[in-house]
């Protein structure tokens, strides 16, 4: 495939219907954004701060936090500046830059999410070796794991898109650069490239849904032998666990588990995962957990 590109910048349709709508869209982003940041820092800081950070779970949960910041952050910021100085415009650079930002950072979190569902099967299923088997040690193994495995999705999909010629239409039905809008509007037969990008984010984001699913199967199944206690406070967690997963997997699915095409309501899916799961987060993982609320309560009123 030659690369013959004629376009220096895309036109991102996004949400520009009309000024109303403009400004609407301008102030519910810009609440969402400021939510988010707020929210995961302080769940960030208030792990790294106590006690908290040597439990496994929570060590992970400040690495999830700190994944929604960096992920949001790659598409948030600039959708808002855009209803802000009414410009839709992105250049070539820096739409490359997003696509493989975005997977980057996106299919980490993917992977700390499981890393996190394995943890709770360990606490549930084998109590007993809980702590040899997640120390701190293969904790961040792990971690590093769930970076690599961002590096080795996102590469690809940068190298796709960079290869893809484009020679005339420069307007994507988006909020942001990702690779099927990126294909319908590249003057070449994408037909292989849409396959290879359904193999690598549609089987990825299918293969961890499912391992996630089965996986909490298996723990729901095993706390039938537990007390009403331990299955009230695992059910809690798990309960919490879950709910993040359904938000990001289920649009997630939908945007990538399909034929390389583009629809116009991919952009109102892919708002759930770019910016309502992750600024959700904070208040699914913390409303019903005492020991994060007391750890922030203890954290935040020393400071102040």
């Amino acid at each position: 495939m030659e690369n013959q590109n004629n376009v220096s910048e895309f036109i991102l349709w996004g949400f520009y219907y009309n000024e109303n709508m403009r400004i609407v869209c301008f102030v519910l982003f810009l609440v969402c954004y400021v939510a988010l940041l707020v929210g995961n820092l302080l769940i960030l800081v208030s792990i790294r701060c106590s006690s908290l950070f040597h439990q496994p779970m929570y060590y992970f949960l400040s690495h999830l936090s700190f994944m929604d910041i960096c992920y949001t952050s790659c598409v948030t910021p600039k959708l808002i500046s855009d209803l802000l100085v009414k410009r839709n415009t992105i250049s070539y650079g820096n739409c490359m830059l997003q696509v493989s930002a975005i997977h980057f950072f996106g299919s980490i979190e993917v992977f700390i999410l499981t890393v996190m569902a394995f943890d709770r099967y360990v606490a549930i299923c084998k109590p007993l070796h809980y702590m040899s088997i997640m120390n701190k040690k293969k904790c961040n193994l792990l971690i590093l794991i769930a970076w690599a495995g961002g590096a080795v999705h996102s590469f690809p999909q940068f190298s796709l898109a960079i290869k893809l010629p484009f020679c005339g239409p420069n307007e994507i039905d988006h909020y942001f650069c990702d690779i099927f809008p990126l294909l319908k509007v590249a003057c070449t037969d994408t037909y292989i490239a849409g396959v290879l990008v359904v193999a690598n984010s549609g089987m990825v984001t299918l293969v961890t849904f499912v391992v996630l699913f089965f996986s909490y199967v298996v723990i729901l199944f095993t706390l039938r032998h537990h007390s009403a206690e331990g299955r009230r406070k695992a059910l809690s967690t798990c309960g919490a666990h879950i709910t993040v997963i359904v938000l990001f997997f289920g649009p997630s699915i939908f945007a990538y588990l399909r034929p390389p095409t583009t629809f116009p309501e991919d952009k109102v899916f892919a708002l759930f995962y770019t910016i309502i799961a992750p600024m959700f987060n904070p208040l699914i993982y913390t409303l019903r957990n005492s020991e994060m609320k007391n750890a922030m309560r203890k954290v935040w009123c020393q400071i102040s």
